[in-house]
């Protein structure tokens, strides 16, 4: 099994990036998907998830600025930031979960500059 994020990077508050993972290696359908971050000295926490029928759920710091979707055609996960923070200043990781099997990303930098 395989998740493979990209489309982090360096970019000033106020500008949009979008984040992708491609998987590989389980049924793509069948799997609820997230994206969590974790900032430096702070534990990861959950931004966004979608279950496998589409339907998204937001952490309150995001909402409104930051869109979960997927491409079940592309095996994919996206996630479109936008109005970014310097707080939103993380390490994006990738989640895919059915049950108890529960697979992590590597991960994907995201820098916000003041």
């Amino acid at each position: 099994v395989q998740l493979q994020a990209c489309g982090g990077g360096l970019v000033q508050a106020g500008g949009s990036l979008r984040l992708s993972c491609l998987t590989s290696g389980i049924v793509f359908g069948n799997y609820a998907m997230a994206w969590y971050r974790q900032a430096p000295g702070k534990q990861r926490e959950l931004v966004a998830d979608i279950t496998s029928g589409g339907s998204p759920k937001y952490s309150d710091s995001i909402k409104g600025r930051f869109t979960i979707s997927r491409d079940k055609a592309k095996n994919t996960v996206y996630l479109q930031m936008n109005s970014l923070k310097p707080e939103d200043t993380a390490v994006y990781y990738c989640h895919a979960r059915r049950g108890g099997f529960k697979y992590w990303g590597q991960g994907t930098l995201v820098t916000v500059s003041s």
